[in-house]
């Protein structure tokens, strides 16, 4: 019994081609974010991280310059 190589190939692309579409559609949404606006959500998320205290170190320098 030959192989039905056509019918295997176009299985093979219908398989790769809904591959794509799961990926496709599990992907995360992603948002553009001007630049205020991803500082400040960043600002908010390393202020919620315990033990922080909500300073990052080597931000401005200003911890730099006050202890020399």
């Amino acid at each position: 019994m030959p192989v039905p190589w056509k019918y295997l190939g176009l299985a093979g692309l219908a398989g790769v081609a809904a591959t794509g579409v799961v990926v496709a559609r599990r992907r995360r949404a992603q948002t553009d974010y001007d630049p205020d606006e991803l500082r400040d959500r960043l600002h908010r998320r390393l202020a919620e991280i315990p033990g922080e205290g909500g300073e990052a170190s080597g931000g401005s320098g200003e911890s730099e310059k006050a202890s020399i």
